[in-house]
């Protein structure tokens, strides 16, 4: 008898660690229109509303995981992972994110494969990609 394979994992929810979940929270309600799904009364950790993955924060100073990653910051590099929100207009979505504090990476550009892609990095210095979809 040989055994089922197990189900494939499903992406639950990317964590970003900060150093204000609250200032990270409305940063990201502003400058790229998404919503609070849930922030935790101890004001330690919230996700927003991304569809079936979640955009979280966690404070990083009260998380388990500290002392395992060095803290993003905008004053250095961004670490070596971005997020991405698809849009429908690359290039509203891309003003939207400066107008609300976001800095410019890559303002929108045309890929050979026909998608459109820019890049902001956030307050805390995220990478974060504004693009459309593939194919689109």
């Amino acid at each position: 008898m040989t055994n089922p394979q197990p189900k494939a994992p499903r992406l639950g929810y990317v964590i970003l660690y900060v150093p204000d979940v609250a200032t990270s929270v409305s940063f990201y309600e502003r400058a790229f229109g998404v919503a609070r799904r849930f922030v935790h009364e101890s004001g330690t950790y919230a996700e927003m509303e991304t569809g079936a993955t979640a955009l979280a924060f966690a404070d990083e100073t009260s998380t388990p995981n500290r002392g395992a990653f060095r803290p993003n910051r905008a004053s250095e590099l961004a670490a070596a992972a971005e997020v991405a929100f698809v849009v429908e207009d690359v290039r509203a979505a891309f003003v939207r994110a400066l107008e609300n504090g976001a800095i410019s990476v890559l303002e929108p550009s045309e890929k050979p494969w026909g998608q459109t892609v820019s890049y902001v990095r956030d307050l805390d210095g995220f990478l974060v990609e504004i693009c459309s979809a593939i194919g689109a």
